[in-house]
């Protein structure tokens, strides 16, 4: 006869099988917890905690609370614009010159797909600073500005040093970020539904928004994403290509910190850029489901 342990009123018995489970999920899921917690809660507490203090007579952090680092942020506001508005331009220019490369490589490449992928990973096999000083001579009198200088008569033209310069690195160095994930998602798009939709009498322009667009539309978010935030906050195209004449939020927090070792005010320009970006992606996120429900509600 076995005898069975009785059940606690109002409280049902777990089973040992889930608890083993639980403890096992819980196990594989500890290590990456103490390393988000770790490498990127902590950062950012810390940055937090900073933006409060003030600075000591030589440099660095003295413990306190106080909102000036912040009045400080907002009275100069022209690097969170200049970032913001170049990130934002740049994130366009990729998405525009990167979906149609991605659907060409996933729909019409057939052969030369292989080939055309290893071209978008070659740069990635050569360092960004490298890359990037490759632009001065491109963009230099002696490559593009002098061309322009002697089309235009104009011999004060330049590229170097302008916001267009820096746009221009900003597309190359993060154009691969936008196309490979559009290309993951366009390359597994059943192209009979596009078949389907012209053999109903669709146009193509109704064919690429009511079924291709909704079909990339995750690739085109992650691409997004993975574009718009390293632009935000870039330090080395702006210095490189654009002479430190283009003062983005990058060149501010170089400054602060390493420079005037001012750190509570490096930290508050630090969590204003983060601040900034979560808006950001916040309302892009909305607009871009909004718009995907009213696309589903208009095919139904």
């Amino acid at each position: 006869m076995t005898s069975e342990a009785p059940a606690v009123k109002g409280r049902p018995v777990a089973e040992p099988g889930k608890t083993r489970s639980r403890l096992l999920t819980g196990a594989l899921v500890l290590p990456a917890a103490l390393w988000y917690v770790i490498l990127l809660v902590m950062p950012i507490v810390i940055v937090l905690l900073f933006s409060f203090g003030g600075r000591t007579r030589t440099g660095g952090y003295e413990p306190g609370f106080s909102l000036d680092n912040y009045v400080a942020a907002l009275q100069r506001p022209d690097p969170f614009i200049t970032s913001l508005v170049l990130a934002s331009i740049g994130t366009f220019l990729c998405l525009l010159i990167g979906l149609p490369l991605a659907y060409f490589i996933a729909t019409r490449a057939t052969k030369r797909k292989a080939f055309l992928i290893v071209l978008l990973v070659i740069p990635f096999w050569t360092s960004f600073l490298v890359r990037t000083y490759a632009w001065l001579l491109i963009l230099g009198v002696d490559g593009l500005a002098g061309f322009f200088q002697d089309l235009l008569g104009n011999r004060t033209f330049r590229i170097l040093g302008t916001e267009f310069g820096v746009l221009l690195g900003l597309v190359y160095g993060y154009l691969p970020l936008m196309v490979f994930p559009l290309y993951v998602t366009l390359e597994r798009m059943d192209r009979t539904l596009v078949e389907a939709s012209k053999d109903l009498g669709a146009a193509r322009w109704a064919t690429f928004r009511q079924i291709t667009l909704p079909i990339a539309l995750p690739g085109l978010i992650t691409g997004s994403i993975l574009v718009f935030i390293p632009m935000m906050g870039e330090y080395v195209i702006p210095q490189i290509l654009g002479y430190g004449q283009v003062f983005t939020i990058g060149n501010a927090l170089f400054l602060r910190f390493l420079e005037a070792r001012n750190w509570p005010a490096g930290a508050a320009l630090g969590v204003g850029l983060i601040l900034i970006m979560l808006i950001t992606i916040t309302l892009y996120l909305w607009f871009t489901n909004r718009g995907r429900a009213s696309r589903d509600v208009s095919v139904v």
